[in-house]
């Protein structure tokens, strides 16, 4: 039931919370206690007692729940209204399609499930009240499979249908902030703080954009303090229309920087709606001053160098308040199969784990949902820049007028909701839509539209329409690849411009595969089990994501799942290194370096994310935070078994983005086998400028003619043991 008596907060809104039922159909005969924000197949399960979603295959006991129609009820007495009061029904999110009533009249039809929603039912009230959300099926195009193609005429995370790492789980309900909020008669609907800086980025020209209802006669005063929290404007007057601009002027500004490149300074501001000396309503906000575009990569302009001449390569380097960046991070996914279990303490866990690895950027993935406003706050605290994409992934998204009305309704919504952000680097239509399994183009409407809606909201914020674009790699995703070549060996031969998908595999930890297994199925792995539910077999080529002939190929027969886990770790641990290390040695020609993934939505028995849910990290996660180090001894070599008594060879590296200078020094480089270590040769290295990687001398030793099955290169560096590193050789079985 509603609360009946006043708030006490001295502020509009204010907030009146409603005790939610849901139930199946139209007129739901049954009612049962619905938690909001979650999900119709939350709420269900719990009713009925089942077990979690994520064990063995009781996902699939949710299946059916996709095709129904399911009923949100509220009811709650009147709450009192004063005459120049406004009580609406507000929402952040509700998926996907779905209609609303308040006593018996509706309010809103629509489809989307970012738009919020801001309904004044002031009129409709009665002493009793009811408050009736309507979630229709899942949309799907019909005719299709039962896989991510259903997904292809809607606006909504295309990975709920089905994807390699994700079961087909379809949330319904609704997923963000609903409830019920008193205004009054003089509000807001919209107070946002834009800005440019001068060319010299010395000084930012403030605007303040205020949107609400019966303003005139009122006043106002805006404020705006420094990362010190001093006082740096203040602006007061009447309000004199309901929609008007302020302009103010920071000189002297701290820029927003990205992490490892300087502070990530907050502005804080604060706008206080007033009558006479009462304040009626406050919002306030944070702002990091940059300026962000993307530029060519160094080298790009002369490619093709033969004719017939075509375009080069498009702009993949991130340029930061006028320094080029290496971006540095990974590919996130909605660490919730249901997006309403999402908490801002989830987010805050992971978030602190990227900056853990030495991360500057977070790509989310246009397979997946975008976050909730928390997820971007964190991150403009923490320096992440954010890669953010659109909800449209593999597929090819229809010019139907109907698509494209939701398409832009929702992506307006989004657009003007994030731009505010100090860490959005980057807008992209979605994920691999031109590619042949999804078959769109530049002149695709649905991203013609995309870029018109970023051109016409957000104008200073790059523009690609998907990834990869022209000289962008995407993969590989296994340690060894169809033809057998291995990590090392194909990224040695690779030139990408940049790499925002590369990955390899791995189980998952035992504590994991204990607490979603069976004890039936646990070992040996084996196909038709829940270990293939959960990923590790048939989920994408072959018997990925598990590699269990990669592992034999390797260490032979595993003795039991702890050696077998063990093993697949340690392969993930040395691909996912070399992967990062090798994308930086090709730097300024390559800018970026993501891998796949981050994080996942549910357990999975074996994948590519360095952390498994909820947030629980990988070795791989330590083995990329040592490969993304900002300044580091680094060393290439063309395989990672060796058989004894053969040449081995790598060639060495100093890797510097740091702002600072790295001192010159002597760089020791050893193998060791067991206790025994051998010098193999040494480097006197120059002095390192900021941002500048220098190749070294190619070393090369005769391997004895025994060695353990694990052996080590170690690079040392005199007086500067920051900056040592050590890789883990394997002796080749053949």
């Amino acid at each position: 039931m509603a609360r009946q008596q006043r708030s006490t907060a001295a502020l509009y809104p204010k907030s009146i919370p409603l005790h939610w039922q849901v139930g199946e159909g139209v007129e739901p005969e049954t009612w049962i206690d619905a938690a909001v924000p979650g999900a119709v197949q939350l709420d269900i399960a719990r009713a009925r007692g089942w077990g979690p979603h994520y064990y063995a295959e009781n996902w699939r006991d949710y299946l059916w729940m996709e095709d129904r129609t399911w009923t949100y009820r509220a009811r709650f007495n009147r709450p009192p209204v004063e005459s120049n009061e406004r009580l609406l029904f507000v929402s952040k999110g509700i998926d996907y399609r779905y209609a609303i009533t308040c006593n018996g009249v509706t309010i809103l039809k629509r489809e989307g499930m970012f738009k919020p929603i801001a309904c004044n039912i002031s009129a409709l009230l009665k002493a009793r009240n009811e408050l009736i959300v309507t979630v229709f099926p899942a949309a799907k195009v019909r005719g299709r499979p039962m896989d991510k193609s259903q997904a292809a005429e809607s606006f909504r995370p295309a990975v709920s249908y089905g994807w390699d790492c994700h079961p087909r789980l379809i949330p319904l309900g609704i997923w963000d902030e609903t409830g019920l909020e008193l205004r009054g008669a003089s509000h807001l609907h919209d107070v946002e703080l834009g800005y440019s800086l001068d060319k010299n980025l010395g000084s930012a020209r403030l605007r303040l954009a205020v949107r609400g209802q019966a303003l005139a006669g009122r006043s106002f005063q805006w404020t705006v303090r420094d990362s010190r929290d001093r006082l740096i404007w203040c602006e007061k007057g009447p309000a004199t229309a309901d929609s008007f601009t302020l302009r103010g002027l920071a000189d002297d500004v701290k820029l927003w920087w990205p992490r490892g490149h300087g502070e990530s300074a907050l502005y804080s501001w604060r706008f206080e709606l007033k009558d006479g000396g009462r304040i009626l309503e406050r919002r306030s906000g944070r702002t990091g001053f940059r300026r962000i575009r993307l530029v060519m990569n160094e080298g790009a302009w002369e490619r093709p160098r033969n004719f017939p001449k075509s375009r080069s390569d498009p702009p993949m380097t991130l340029e930061i308040n006028g320094r080029r960046i290496f971006a540095i991070g990974s590919n996130w996914i909605s660490p919730e199969i249901f997006p309403g279990k999402i908490t801002t303490a989830l987010y805050q866990r992971l978030l602190r784990r990227a900056c853990q690895a030495n991360f500057n950027l977070l790509r989310v993935w246009g397979g997946g949902m975008v976050n909730k406003c928390s997820f971007y706050d964190l991150c403009d605290r923490m320096g992440l820049m954010i890669w953010q994409e659109f909800p449209l992934a593999c597929n090819c998204y229809p010019d139907k007028a109907g698509y494209l009305r939701v398409l832009k309704s929702e992506a307006v919504a989004i657009v003007r909701r994030l731009r505010r952000h100090a860490c959005l680097a980057l807008w992209c239509g979605g994920n691999e839509l031109f590619n042949a399994w999804s078959g769109m183009t530049d002149q695709s409407l649905a991203l013609r539209t995309l870029n018109s809606i970023c051109l016409r909201h957000d104008p200073q914020t790059p523009f690609i329409p998907t990834s990869p674009v022209m000289g962008v790699g995407h993969g590989h995703y296994l340690f060894c690849d169809e033809g057998g070549r291995d990590v090392m060996q194909r990224m040695i031969k690779s030139r990408c411009s940049a790499y925002t998908e590369f990955g390899v595999p791995s189980p998952a930890g035992m504590q994991v595969l204990r607490k979603i297994l069976p004890g039936r199925d646990l070992y040996p792995p084996r196909p038709g089990t829940a270990w293939e539910s959960h990923g590790a077999f048939n989920a994408w080529l072959g018997e990925s994501w598990l590699e269990l002939g990669t592992i034999e190929r390797y260490f032979g027969p595993s003795a039991g799942l702890e050696e077998l886990v063990e093993r697949g770790q340690f392969l993930q641990s040395e691909g996912i290194r070399f992967f990062f290390e090798e994308a930086r040695r090709q730097k300024p020609a390559c800018s970026m370096a993501l891998n796949w993934c981050f994080n996942e939505a549910w357990p999975t028995a074996a994948n590519n994310s360095l952390i498994t849910w909820p947030d629980l990290p990988k070795p791989s996660l330590r083995a990329a935070a040592r490969a993304c180090r900002p300044a580091m001894a680094s060393a290439r070599f063309a395989r990672i078994d060796w058989a004894p008594g053969t040449l081995f060879q790598c060639q060495l590296w100093m890797l510097n983005d740091r702002l600072e200078a790295v001192e010159s020094g002597t760089m020791q480089v050893y193998i060791r086998c067991g206790s025994r270590r051998r010098r193999i040769g040494r480097w006197e290295f120059p002095k390192l400028a900021p941002g500048i990687h220098i190749r070294g001398p190619k070393l090369e030793i005769r391997l004895p003619e025994q060695i353990p099955p694990r052996f080590k290169l170690q690079l040392c560096v005199d007086q500067q043991p920051r900056l040592d590193s050590e890789y883990v050789l394997l002796k080749s079985a053949s």
